[in-house]
């Protein structure tokens, strides 16, 4: 399995090469489901110092930082049990070339959000109401964790193929938490978003995506059988 210093060292190279990185610390922060003012207390900082670097007003953090800052997610996750850390490690084998951790697919024509709800039997969890106005081009499936591991800043704006009038159907997933954390910073928004599989979603999720105005659908239908279906159109 992938060591734990390997994804400590993917977190730091992700914060230190990205173009933002507070908000890249912000979104890591969000999913070890840890606030500000809990990581400011245990780096002994100010609570306005992690505010700061988030919302880019302070300097880019310089090495020390970015490395005292990974270790205490971890330090704290390991605190509440590692669950967390167990869900990173089970992304991929260490040594082993990964599949795609995503796939696009487009439609010959437009579907309403409405119809893509009912193809896919999802039940609506955020803004019903947008739904009704939303139309879409295509899909992109995504394994949640590996997204969240794997793909860089640079890489996200593949995640649209052709249009970003499309769905994002993450499967894999836990509580629903990482998927909208990672929307909440990314600069391109999709106009739906699916969670597979999951019987209840964890509520900044659902919040999120009300900030974001993004229609948040949940289903359990067969994975093989939704993409059949969607095939189709």
């Amino acid at each position: 399995m992938i060591l734990v210093d390997e994804i400590k060292e993917r977190i730091a190279g992700e914060i230190a090469m990205s173009d933002s990185p507070g908000s890249t610390m912000k979104k890591w922060r969000e999913l070890f489901g840890i606030s500000q003012v809990e990581l400011a207390k245990h780096l002994k900082i100010a609570a306005s110092t992690i505010s700061d670097y988030e919302s880019n007003r302070r300097l880019s953090p310089g090495v020390g930082v970015i490395r005292r800052f990974v270790e205490t997610l971890f330090t704290m996750d390991a605190s509440t049990g590692g669950n967390v850390l167990q869900g990173l490690k089970s992304i991929a084998p260490t040594g082993q070339e990964p599949e795609p951790f995503y796939r696009i697919h487009n439609f010959t024509t437009s579907l309403s959000g409405v119809d893509f709800n009912r193809i896919i039997e999802g039940k609506v969890l955020a803004n019903p109401s947008y739904l009704d106005s939303v139309s879409i081009y295509g899909y992109t499936l995504l394994d949640s964790l590996r997204v969240i591991l794997e793909l860089s800043p640079q890489e996200y704006p593949k995640l649209f193929g052709q249009t970003t009038e499309r769905a994002f159907i993450f499967e894999k997933v836990s509580t629903g938490r990482s998927p909208m954390v990672v929307i909440r910073v990314a600069p391109i928004k999709p106009k739906i978003v699916v969670i597979h599989g999951v019987s209840t979603v964890d509520k900044l999720a659902i919040k999120l995506a009300q900030v974001e105005k993004i229609p948040l659908l949940s289903t359990k239908l067969n994975m093989t059988e939704m993409l059949n279906r969607l095939s189709k159109i």
